[in-house]
């Protein structure tokens, strides 16, 4: 996957993950405690794939326009 292509999916998978974050935050503050297990997921490993992706296709494109 070229750097181009994996920014979008890098904004996209991190964008989900913030937002599952603040949905269980507001579930946490409504009184609820027993979350789905994939929200919880999804909330904790989002971000972080997102933030790795987007890190590596700066640096693949970085690369690329000093080749």
């Amino acid at each position: 996957m070229t750097a181009p292509k994996l920014m979008p999916l890098a904004i996209g998978l991190f964008a989900v993950g913030v937002l599952a974050i603040i949905v269980v935050f507001a579930l946490f503050l409504a009184g609820h405690s027993d979350l789905p297990v994939a929200l919880n997921v999804a909330a904790t490993y989002l971000p972080a794939i997102g933030l790795g992706l987007g890190i590596i296709a700066v640096i693949r494109k970085a690369r690329q326009k000093k080749s």
